[in-house]
């Protein structure tokens, strides 16, 4: 997927809504459990809920491979109901791998060809040699850390470098020649919203996949007005405030009206910059 088809998708939807799919099994409604794999059945029916005003969903892997074989065969089924389903959408791998040669070339193929991801999140802090397997499958994304929203993120990404350059910095206006705004995007926490302005001096035209909206506290009012460019250029992603915005059995009624009050929202800031 290029990034005009993503901007193509952000139009027809009127949304830059990604769902993240950081499906808990113990979260689970009791009335799934009878089923072979709840995961999927549970994530099967939060796409179908959610799937006209999304245009990006984003399976948390922790949360699969800590089921063992039978979360990695409901990652395995959710991403191939999403392919046959819903083909519009961009899946979005929420590995953080990183690594080097032929790890990283291992790594992209499962992700890529294996499981048929159209990106996956990483590390750049091992650099280039460590990204560059995932930026030689044409159509295919790699989505580098930038600004991360936890606490920790202080004790390095801020490091103040030789002429006041803070670490993150760097790390962004380095990757950003590795490969190009249509196979390379970034990734800021919402918290870190009134930075995105700074961020986008350095990459005025890549993507931003920006987690942290909802039970994290971030803003998307301040999301949209510092880190849009002048198409949209950013993927906003809500998982347990649609995921669990009800955990009784009308919790497909509610993730549809949360992911829909988030569309209304995204759609009023795309207006007024007449983006749509």
């Amino acid at each position: 997927m290029t990034a005009e088809e993503l901007y193509s998708n952000i139009r027809q939807k009127k949304s830059y809504l990604c769902v993240g799919l950081d499906t808990d099994y113990k979260k689970i409604p009791k009335i799934l459990l009878d089923h072979e794999y709840p995961v999927y059945e549970f994530n099967k029916r939060i796409i179908d809920a959610t799937a006209e005003v999304a245009i990006a969903y984003k399976p948390n892997l922790a949360f699969y491979e800590s089921l063992g074989a039978a979360g990695y065969m409901s990652l395995e089924m959710t991403i191939t109901y999403l392919r046959e389903r819903h083909p519009d959408v961009f899946v979005i791998a929420d590995a953080k791998r990183g690594d080097i040669g032929n790890t990283s070339r291992m790594y992209a193929h499962t992700y890529f060809h294996t499981l048929d991801c159209d990106a996956i999140t990483l590390s750049p802090y091992m650099g280039r040699d460590s990204i560059s397997p995932f930026l030689e499958t044409e159509g295919r994304w790699a989505i580098l850390l930038a600004l991360t929203s936890n606490e920790g993120a202080a004790d390095f990404q801020k490091l103040e470098l030789k002429g006041e350059e803070r670490l993150f910095e760097h790390v962004i206006a380095t990757s950003a020649s590795w490969g190009t705004i249509d196979n390379t995007m970034y990734v800021v926490g919402a918290t870190r919203a009134s930075m995105l302005s700074e961020i986008r001096k350095l990459i005025p035209d890549h993507f931003l996949l920006v987690p942290g909206i909802g039970h994290q506290g971030g803003s998307l009012e301040e999301v949209a007005k510092y880190g849009m460019n002048d198409q949209c250029g950013i993927i906003v992603n809500a998982s347990r405030s649609i995921l669990y915005a009800d955990v009784t059995n009308r919790f497909e009624e509610a993730a549809r009206d949360e992911a829909f009050r988030l569309q209304q929202a995204m759609e009023l800031t795309l207006s007024e910059r007449g983006l749509i």
